[in-house]
């Protein structure tokens, strides 16, 4: 049902009456602690599933570690991941492991939903209000953490943000009906909105003000704290972003890559109010952050 086209989260095949949803994701550690490095990366590989729409069944386990690592802390890591699975219902029923020098972990997922039931990243109109949950500029703050500006202290509220599920987004957003949805992961706010565009035929309008964004991250980036794929995003979208007056440090936070970020929908102008009701209702952050319009197809203008 869906393959690679338009660059959607995960791949859909059909089989009887049900669609079913294939996704695979891995990291390098982007956080010390290696349970919450498992935590973080397990939810960042089911997110692909929710911003589908889709019930994530089983996983499995993709590891990477030297043989000479600690034990203790290999297992720290699947037991972070084991424990987000085990919070969204997920079965992690096996998987595999190299002999690697740098550590890596991630989940190959399985999900199902009704084929009627898929959300894709295409279909927005012209009209639609554009809903992001979860506030952008992770990937500042992790290089802020690695830099030693930051600690995993002061990033508490950060890493809790990435090891949080979307699962009751995508409740939400599967209850009220949207017309096209992603999770915003490593090509950033915009990256990802311009997928969303471009393979709906549409344009769309993002007003910076109300984009979410974590404290001291436009600080940071101001001082230059900033992942290095950061100015690889901004160089890929500067031939179809209208930035007008936007200052640096926000193409860096509207461009910065995420890890387990948060869904980013485009809804009926007449069910927006409905999306934000039932998202609070879940005590899910969300904001309107802009609007899909008329314009060439994939273009976007940030205010």
């Amino acid at each position: 049902m869906v393959g690679f086209e338009t660059s959607d989260d995960a791949a859909v095949y059909l089989l009887a009456d049900r669609a079913i949803l294939l996704t695979v994701d891995f990291f390098t550690p982007m956080v010390d602690d290696p349970y919450d490095f498992g935590r973080i990366t397990a939810a960042n590989a089911l997110s692909d599933v929710y911003a589908m729409g889709g019930r994530p069944l089983v996983a499995l386990n993709m590891l990477a570690f030297p043989c000479s690592m600690d034990p203790g802390v290999v297992a720290q890591v699947l037991k972070g991941g084991a424990d987000t699975c085990a919070l969204a219902g997920v079965l992690v029923a096996g998987g595999h492991t190299i002999d690697d020098r740098e550590p890596k972990f991630g989940l190959a997922v399985m999900g199902e939903t009704a084929p009627d039931a898929v959300v894709r990243n295409v279909g927005a109109r012209e009209g639609d209000v554009l809903v992001a949950t979860k506030r952008i500029g992770v990937g500042i703050m992790n290089t802020a953490l690695k830099a030693g500006v930051e600690t995993e202290e002061s990033l508490r509220d950060v890493i809790e943000s990435m090891a949080h599920l979307n699962k009751a987004a995508a409740e939400a957003m599967v209850e009220v009906g949207v017309n096209a949805a992603t999770d915003i992961t490593g090509f950033g706010l915009l990256g990802h909105l311009r997928e969303m565009v471009l393979g709906s035929g549409c344009a769309a309008e993002v007003h910076v003000d109300d984009v979410p964004v974590w404290p001291r991250a436009l600080d940071h980036a101001r001082d230059g704290i900033k992942p290095g794929r950061t100015l690889d995003v901004i160089t890929a979208l500067d031939p179809f972003v209208d930035w007008g007056e936007t200052e640096r440090a926000w193409k860096d936070a509207l461009c910065d890559p995420q890890t387990s970020g948060g869904l980013l929908m485009a809804v009926d102008s007449a069910r927006a109010g409905d999306l934000l009701t039932a998202l609070a209702a879940r005590n899910e952050e969300a904001s309107v952050i802009g609007v899909v319009r008329s314009g060439e197809a994939g273009r976007i203008v940030v205010r």
